[in-house]
């Protein structure tokens, strides 16, 4: 990890769960500096869990009817000075790269693509609300000293979405189902509202017109349709003065980090703004063309960012259907070494990931590696398994789950994968 993400002394306090600990002791990411600072590079075991991750969350969206699209990483600066980022994040945007005399940016944001894909061609009533998402790569320069492993990077990938809705109403109701949505995926994870994550209800400032959008009325129906869909749904949650986008209010759904710090996570965000400044329109029922109002949000935020939760939620022992690998297989002896490998290609025919260590260390050795690596599962073959065709299994935390077939031990863990307990 680079000297600038953090120091010796640094690394030797970090808590026994804290994500940067566990990263590198179960070889997920690394940092290098010829690369440069907040810039993760993801080993085999990381890039298995984000991989497996991505396909969830995309899965998932698609289901819930989102319909997902692809944009360039990189955009005329125009684009940005069109949307207002610009003024508002210069500073921790990467410097322009100058290309048949136009002025390009690595993006921070992917809203202005998807409304140039919305205004691909006129839109009706009937075609709203019209819900856009991408897992994007994302570019921001933080500050040196606001870097921390993967909570807080300068390259990021975002689980983001757009929703384009006929009006504030569609907009409130698009905004609780998004909720609903979070709440989903967080059931699925183990997270607890109230105590793993929890609600913040951003505001704006109509006296500083520097950092905020002015638009006062609009500011005042935003945050009341907010406020009135948290209270709707009768969960805890709590305002904070200033800490809206400069577009429009937001909920932020905030969690702890292993040093108790609290970041947001995620964000769902009324826009009264981009539509103005995209001239985003529909057309009614009426037959009259008219402005519609936009949803931003994200089901899990940045996958970074989200996987450093989830390293230290789990403290790096993660559910078998996330794990990087599920099953390894231990042949006591050389002579069961043919018969380990035979099981591990069974399995990986039924699409478990699985390894199989025969290195020269002892039995036990092996097994207290495999659960240091918090793998799930482990099968220790031997003359009588190899005799009767079967394995001895056992779980990293329950211990030994006895002798069973192969096909019964796939039976058992196939089931667990697919039920995401």
């Amino acid at each position: 990890m680079s000297s600038k993400d953090k120091n010796p002394e640094e690394e030797s306090t970090l808590a026994q769960n804290d994500h940067r600990r566990l990263g590198k002791e179960l070889g997920l990411f690394t940092f290098s500096d010829l690369v440069g600072s907040g810039l993760p590079l993801w080993l085999p075991k990381g890039a298995t869990i984000r991989r497996i991750l991505e396909r969830f969350i995309t899965d998932t969206e698609i289901a819930w009817g989102y319909s997902h699209v692809y944009t360039p990483d990189i955009a005329k600066l125009d684009l940005y000075k069109t949307s207002g980022h610009y003024p508002y994040y210069k500073d921790s945007m990467y410097a322009p790269i100058i290309i048949d005399e136009h002025e390009f940016m690595l993006r921070p944001m992917t809203c202005p693509h998807h409304f140039q894909i919305y205004t691909d061609r006129p839109r009706s009533y009937r075609e709203l609300p019209m819900r856009i998402a991408e897992l994007a790569k994302l570019y921001r320069y933080e500050g040196s000293g606001e870097l921390s492993g993967l909570v807080r990077v300068r390259s990021f990938c975002l689980a983001d979405a757009h929703i384009i809705c006929t009006d504030k109403n569609q907009a409130a109701e698009e905004v609780s189902k998004a909720l609903d949505l979070i709440e989903y995926i967080a059931t699925v994870f183990g997270l607890k509202l109230g105590e793993n994550y929890s609600y913040r209800l951003s505001l704006g400032d109509r006296t500083d017109d520097k950092k905020y959008y002015k638009n006062d009325a609009a500011w005042d129906e935003g945050e009341t349709m907010l406020r009135s869909v948290l209270k709707d749904r009768n969960g805890a949650f709590v305002e904070a003065a200033n800490e809206a986008a400069f577009y429009g209010p937001k909920i932020d759904i905030q969690m702890k980090d292993a040093r108790g710090k609290e970041n947001t996570a995620f964000t769902v965000q009324y826009d009264f703004c981009m539509p103005d400044r995209f001239n985003l329109t529909y057309v009614d029922a009426d037959g009259k063309e008219k402005r519609p109002v936009v949803v931003h949000r994200s089901s899990i935020g940045a996958i970074e960012r989200v996987i450093a939760f989830l390293i230290e939620h789990y403290a790096g022992a993660f559910p078998v259907w996330l794990a990087p690998v599920q099953v390894v297989v231990l042949p006591i002896g050389e002579a069961h070494q043919a018969y380990a490998e035979k099981v591990a290609k069974e399995l990986q025919q039924h699409d478990i990931r699985v390894e199989v260590d025969a290195s020269n260390e002892s039995l036990g050795k092996r097994i207290r590696s495999a659960k240091m690596q918090k793998t799930p599962y482990l099968m220790v073959v031997g003359d009588k398994e190899v005799a009767a065709k079967t394995v001895s299994l056992e779980h990293r935390s329950e211990g030994s789950l006895g002798v069973e077939s192969v096909e019964q031990a796939l039976t058992l863990i196939s089931e667990v994968i697919a039920t995401k307990k």
